[in-house]
């Protein structure tokens, strides 16, 4: 979502998506009218309609909960004695869940926390998770979802950004919240380990978690906290006091989710209750016909703080009483077979990558999908090949979903009824029901059939704008309400979508959003830099990886020591995987460097292969 000056005239966004190029159609330029440009009522309007699965209502009743919380609860009661979580070998039932998230909203309330505050969560797949989460929405306060391996700049600028006063953080990244707390409003710290809650009592298989991971492995960097409270301290203190009920409503927000901005600065798109609820609405009405009463088991490898897990998984399969097998690092393949050897799931979700490192492993190629019902995959393009081969290896297509951000995420998706999918095609599917979806043309008119332009949607699922910036609201969202998304595709005669290219030059890593001024901005910060540009490079295993440009300021710069300065404060999958050093960039006659052009020089060098 990076680019120079002028600004554009629409946004690209944090996303959900499945990229799939459409070769025979050309991408369209940027709209030069803008958002807010006039258009004509496409013939494209509804036709998705006779294409949707029998049981599929073209419209949601958004009224049906007032909030999250009426949610949460009324899936709470329904469920009670179900397994929500799973996590290294212990289990959380929907009743525990409600138990201990009320303990958190008492405990909130109880140091000040007020309705409408923010507090920020910082904790990867663990049942601290949705214990905080939901224990923030009952509170009545706003979720700000933090990556746990932000740097201490990326965490610095969203707690500042967000005003957040309250964080919860996994002890294994405590050092990186002390570093970044200078500057932010932050007064309350929530501290907790692995081990914390894996059982009731004495809980001693997770006190020996915590001291094998603080004290054997060293897994837990020193870190000076001193009025840091630790979470089952908190858990505590919240049994013991009343939770004063708090009824959000539809238009307040639920969720500040970051995603990147134009400068390469993370801003919130704010999530109402209505939106979120919308969206699992939509979901749910989409995808219960395949599933059944029965409770549902789910994989979960995917972070939860992000808006795809956090909606698919722990918010629609809540609706449906499933039950999530939650896995805190999905890199280790190793440990990851461990925990599902003998688990057996009817869905998972994952992007390309993570279903092309299962496809690798023996063990999983191995194992029984007698039970898996549905694969969903979102946040990068599938590739035909790994969905080709999940197919010859479980028998079950992956289902393609397209969203974003702004919109909750879903936008649109494939059918879910394995009995009538055709082969893999590449489509990210239809609208979901009360989703409109139109195609702007270069000319701000709306496309037609067969034609590209930018996708735009209109929903109950669309956001209510950016935290703190109206002008990059009133850019992105137009006075009619239509979300323009940056990304460009088409619409065929039965109402499904392709995409064809993703405007401007955000980078798609693994399904994460790289901007590449935020890269080029921490580069150029280096003393022996003059000039840098940042582009993204087909890559096979994670869909594109991030390639630097640099002019040297001093002859002595290496590669080595622009990585080693990356490290320090970028996460990883924006670190450069290639550096490049030149004599000059191509830039435009008034110095704007070109970075489609230097795109266009690394595809070139790939065709002969």
């Amino acid at each position: 979502m990076t680019q120079p000056n002028p600004a554009p005239p629409s946004t690209p966004t944090e996303s959900a998506s499945s990229a799939n190029a459409a070769s025979e159609v050309p991408p369209q330029a940027p709209n030069p009218a803008g958002a807010n440009a006039p258009a004509q009522a496409p013939n494209t309007d509804g036709i998705w309609y006779a294409s949707y699965p029998a049981d599929v209502p073209h419209e949601i009743d958004v009224t049906q909960y007032e909030s999250l919380v009426q949610f949460f609860d009324e899936c709470i009661a329904k469920f009670r004695e179900r397994v929500a979580y799973v996590s290294v070998g212990a289990s959380l039932t929907y009743g525990e869940l409600g138990r201990k998230a009320t303990a958190f909203a008492a405990y909130l309330q109880s140091i000040g926390v007020k309705p409408g505050e923010r507090v920020a969560i910082m904790l990867p797949n663990t049942f601290q998770y949705p214990v905080s989460l939901f224990g923030v929405l009952k509170a009545g306060a706003v979720v700000v979802n933090v990556n746990p391996l932000y740097t201490v700049r990326e965490l610095a600028h969203q707690l500042k950004d967000s005003g957040a006063q309250t964080i919860v953080v996994f002890e294994n990244f405590a050092k990186v919240v002390e570093e970044a707390l200078p500057g932010t409003k932050v007064r309350n710290v929530i501290v907790t380990g692995l081990g914390d809650l894996l059982a009731d009592g004495l809980n001693l298989k997770g006190r020996l978690l915590n001291f094998m991971l603080r004290h054997v492995k060293k897994m837990v960097p020193a870190y000076n906290l001193p009025k840091a409270v630790p979470l089952l301290e908190a858990l505590a203190i919240g049994y013991s006091r009343p939770l004063t009920p708090v009824r959000p409503t539809h238009d307040d927000i639920a969720f500040l989710q970051y995603t990147g901005g134009t400068t390469g600065v993370a801003k919130g798109a704010m999530l109402t209750h209505r939106n979120i609820v919308a969206n699992l609405l939509q979901a749910k009405a989409w995808a219960e016909g395949q599933l059944s009463g029965d409770a549902e088991t789910v994989l979960t490898p995917l972070p939860l703080y992000h808006i795809y897990s956090l909606t698919v998984n722990a918010l629609i399969f809540m609706g449906l009483g499933g039950r999530n097998i939650l896995i805190a690092n999905p890199r280790d393949m190793k440990r990851v077979m461990m925990i599902i050897r003998h688990e057996k799931f009817t869905g998972m979700t994952a992007v390309n990558t993570l279903y092309n490192a299962f496809l690798e492993n023996e063990e999983f190629r191995q194992r029984d999908f007698s039970n898996l019902k549905l694969a969903m995959a979102g946040g990068m393009a599938t590739q035909k090949s790994v969905a080709e081969r999940f197919k010859a290896v479980t028998g079950k297509p992956i289902i393609e979903g397209y969203g974003l951000t702004e919109c909750s995420p879903i936008v649109s998706m494939n059918p879910v009824d394995l009995a009538h999918l055709r082969d893999f095609e590449g489509s990210i599917g239809l609208p979901a029901p009360s989703t409109q979806v139109r195609f702007r043309k270069d000319d701000g008119t709306w496309a037609n059939i067969g034609e590209a332009g930018e996708l735009c949607v209109k929903g109950p699922q669309v956001m209510k704008g950016y935290w703190n910036r109206p002008e990059e609201t009133a850019r992105t969202i137009d006075s009619d309400g239509w979300l323009a998304t940056g990304d460009i595709g088409v619409m065929d005669s039965r109402g499904y979508i392709r995409l064809i290219d993703r405007k401007k030059d955000m980078i798609l890593v693994s399904g994460f959003n790289v901007y590449p001024n935020e890269i080029e901005d921490v580069i150029a910060a280096h003393p022996d830099v003059r000039e840098v540009a940042a582009i993204g490079v087909p890559d096979a295993a994670q869909g594109e990886r991030v390639k630097v440009f640099i002019v040297k300021r001093n002859p002595s710069l290496t590669e080595e020591q622009v990585i080693a300065h990356c490290r320090k404060n970028l996460t990883g999958y924006k670190i450069p995987k290639q550096v490049e050093f030149r004599d000059e960039l191509p830039q435009t006659n008034v110095g704007k460097i070109l970075r489609r052009a230097l795109r266009d020089e690394e595809l070139a060098k790939q065709k002969p292969a």
